[in-house]
């Protein structure tokens, strides 16, 4: 089969035989092909662009074609790209130690990291230190909302039943608590005066033995670890209030509870910081970091724990492997990210740029009251789309901007585009935008216009 030579229809009938719908591809009605990418732009195969305000899942925060970050990769293509993840190979070394030098300037801990191959793969590896360290605790707290993978362990911490319902249950299924969503309070609270209620009804669990977490009699809890989500990812793009995590770390220091930051969407700068858990002046026991560690140019996670939970006595030689972990074009790739960090300052650049496009937002909103929330951190942005009282959630409108925005015919200052969007949030009713880290202000402004063409269209 020549593939080069075949048009699009019949490249799209060849997909709809023998390609799995399994995947997220089928979400849309017509799904799009594309051809190359550059920047904060995609083109398909009949040249038109797209702008993308998701950049795969926050996994290129740096930009399509980083010209400093793929010549590192090809680099590394020409000497040594193969050698398998039981041999050493100095890109690894100096990425570990790129990863936890910096991680222990911001915790204050040393501790060391442990690679694999995707955001899910790297959770399971933290199930597996925690529950090493806890003495095989299996039980873990996680939030409602949150997303940690969708392998088999991953789903039990996750909250969607519909990522189980197929398969029935791996080990233990988290107790799920409510995220601090003040937009839509789990409690029916308003953040000026609840006084943390989502922080005081979670402390209430180990009042008594008949809540099921603690035994009073010697106070040792059932639980090993609480997964968190620092600004919750697929649950739609949600900033929690200032002070909420550092009252949760509170209750988990006093009961032994392990605090497991999931930084797999919001690690690498996609708030303003290395850490999104930094925000909030917490110290967290493990993190879990994937996606933009390589700018999607290769699939390389790992995790970075404290020493106590991962020196070579606890956390022994053949504890767990994995055959593509550490691989060198990873590594190599990871380096130039670490090096290209080190040369920006994304500190700076995306705090303004977050600032300036959440206010750009909220103009829309006051003339759209279908923008029924508008928020951000840094360039982890939410547009969460209701009925025209401003509440209510509109699905069918949000997946209508969706669809639309894949047409590739939005007409801007003369000129056609397309626009890459993501959906999100509890009723999937939020657009999580997570553009490129390098979007220029131009390109910001553009979306803005984009998006209200489409509000116009679609509000029918």
């Amino acid at each position: 089969m020549e593939h080069r030579k075949l048009k699009e229809k019949e490249l799209l009938e060849l997909e709809s035989e023998y390609c799995s719908y399994g995947d997220t591809v089928h979400y849309l009605e017509n799904p799009n092909i594309f051809e190359r990418c550059e920047g904060s732009w995609l083109f398909d195969t009949q040249g038109r662009p797209y702008l993308d305000m998701q950049m795969w899942y926050s996994a290129v925060n740096f930009g399509y074609r980083n010209k400093e970050i793929e010549e590192a990769h090809n680099r590394q293509m020409s000497t040594l790209p193969q050698v398998a993840s039981q041999y050493l190979h100095k890109e690894k070394i100096l990425l570990a130690a790129a990863i936890a030098g910096e991680t222990q300037k911001r915790f204050g801990s040393k501790g060391r990291i442990h690679f694999n191959v995707g955001g899910s793969q790297a959770v399971e590896d933290s199930l597996k230190l925690v529950r090493n360290y806890k003495k095989g605790k299996a039980l873990m707290f996680a939030f409602m909302g949150g997303y940690h993978g969708r392998t088999l362990a991953a789903t039990e911490i996750t909250s969607s039943f519909r990522y189980r319902k197929r398969y029935g249950h791996f080990a233990n299924r988290a107790t799920f608590i409510p995220y601090p969503y003040c937009y839509r309070c789990f409690y029916g609270k308003a953040l000026e005066d609840c006084g943390y209620e989502c922080v005081k009804q979670f402390e209430k669990l180990f009042e008594t033995e008949y809540y099921g977490a603690i035994d009073k009699k010697d106070n040792e809890v059932e639980y090993a670890a609480f997964y968190v989500e620092p600004v919750q990812a697929t649950g739609g793009y949600i900033i929690p209030p200032p002070g909420y995590f550092k009252r949760l770390a509170a209750v988990l220091n006093k009961y032994g509870i392990l605090l497991v930051d999931d930084e797999i969407q919001m690690g690498f700068y996609r708030t303003g910081k290395l850490w999104a858990i930094e925000h909030y002046g917490v110290k967290p026991d493990l993190v879990a970091f994937a996606k933009s560690l390589t700018n999607g140019l290769n699939p390389l996670s790992g995790l970075w724990a404290k020493e106590e939970l991962i020196n070579p006595k606890i956390f022994p030689p053949g504890c767990t492997h994995s055959t593509f972990s550490s691989n060198p074009l990873g590594t190599a790739t990871g380096l130039a990210v670490m090096e290209f960090i080190r040369k920006n300052d994304f500190e700076k650049t995306v705090a303004e740029k977050g600032k300036y496009t959440v206010s750009r937002l909220k103009e829309l909103q006051k003339k759209h009251r279908v923008l029924g929330n508008v928020d951000g951190l840094g360039l982890a942005l939410r547009i969460e789309m209701t009925k025209a009282d401003g509440f209510t959630p509109d699905r069918e409108l949000t997946d209508t901007i969706f669809q639309e925005g894949m047409k590739g015919d939005i007409k801007v200052n003369g000129t056609k585009h397309g626009l890459v969007l993501d959906v999100g949030g509890y009723y999937k009713n939020v657009f999580t935008l997570a553009p490129a880290l390098t979007i220029s202000y131009e390109e910001i402004d553009l979306f803005i216009g984009l998006f209200e063409a489409l509000l116009k269209r679609c509000r029918v």
